[in-house]
């Protein structure tokens, strides 16, 4: 009972109430603590499962969240590395979680090889920010997969570029782009795009050409999945979740405390997946494996350098 209060984000107040409604007086955080260690063998069977059985993993989609934690007397910042990914039968799965110092080019390196050593392959597409560690990564792990800049997160990046007054026309430009029939009207309206900010705004025409290949990677797959791909909102909302739990706790004590309940909250969440209905439809999968995408090692080279250097 403690262990899912634990999970479910209960506060150690409401906890205590609870057990006292039991007969039990008094819940320390300790004692909690204590008896939500009952989760790691199951959170730690479900972080190092074997992937190779449910692949390949068309589409996969990466993010990080940032928790605090005690270490060495004081408060400091960790990652919590979240990858999900679409699997065989067209369920999303929780592929890897993993808590690093920094959200730096190591971290997400070592992430990328555990989830290919436990058999992550047959991966397309991969959606996430342009973190420079985490695409990095991807290129080096995953050479066969295109990479998909989240165009949330990009039109952020594009909006603090953009003058202020000029945004609400900037963005409708944008948006235009998306709001296209088929692949070849997509590149003809961004072409268009980029065209009609030239003169206005050179430096906003710059950053939207020099970031085409990355947020036009969706358009080599097929039309009816373009939402599902070309931004990380799934995982946004996953997030969202996590936060919903660990706000409770606020301050972890360690860095296993973070796996401990940050792994079952995702492991609820991936049986949760398993049982409802299918994310894509296996017949658009085939056709996302067979689409006709460009490997990307060699456009990934700088990224590859850069990340070994």
């Amino acid at each position: 009972m403690v262990a899912t209060c634990y999970v479910h984000g209960v506060s150690t107040r409401r906890k205590d109430k609870l057990v006292q409604s039991l007969g039990i007086t008094g819940l320390s955080k300790s004692q909690v603590s204590v008896m939500a260690r009952d989760l790691d063998a199951h959170v730690e069977e479900f972080r190092t499962r074997r992937l190779a059985d449910a692949g390949p993993f068309t589409f996969v989609a990466a993010d990080a969240l940032v928790l605090k934690v005690r270490e060495g007397g004081r408060v400091v910042n960790v990652h919590a590395l979240v990858a999900t990914g679409v699997n065989a039968d067209g369920h999303r799965e929780i592929l890897g979680l993993q808590v690093t110092t920094a959200e730096d080019g190591a971290g997400w390196l070592g992430f990328f090889r555990d989830l290919t050593a436990r058999g992550l392959s047959g991966v397309r597409l991969v959606t996430s920010d342009a973190h420079a560690g985490r695409t990095g990564a991807i290129a080096a792990t995953l050479p066969g997969a295109s990479w998909q800049r989240c165009r949330t997160h990009y039109a952020a990046n594009l909006m603090s570029l953009t003058p202020k007054s000029s945004w609400g026309w900037v963005k409708a430009l944008l948006h235009s782009v998306n709001d296209q029939p088929d692949a070849a009207s997509v590149h003809a309206q961004f072409d268009r795009v980029v065209d009609a900010l030239a003169t206005k705004l050179p430096e906003v025409a710059e950053h939207l050409e020099n970031a085409r290949a990355d947020i036009l990677a969706f358009t080599a797959f097929p039309k009816e999945i373009w939402r599902q791909i070309w931004l990380n909102y799934p995982n946004e909302r996953l997030n969202r979740e996590i936060r919903r739990r660990t706000d409770v706790v606020g301050i972890f004590p360690d860095r296993p405390s973070i796996i401990r309940l940050v792994g079952a909250v995702l492991a609820e969440q991936h049986d949760e997946w398993a049982e409802g209905r299918r994310y894509l439809g296996l017949d658009v999968l085939a056709r996302a494996q067979a689409a006709n995408t460009n490997t990307i090692e060699e456009a990934n080279k700088p990224a590859i350098q850069a990340l070994t250097a």
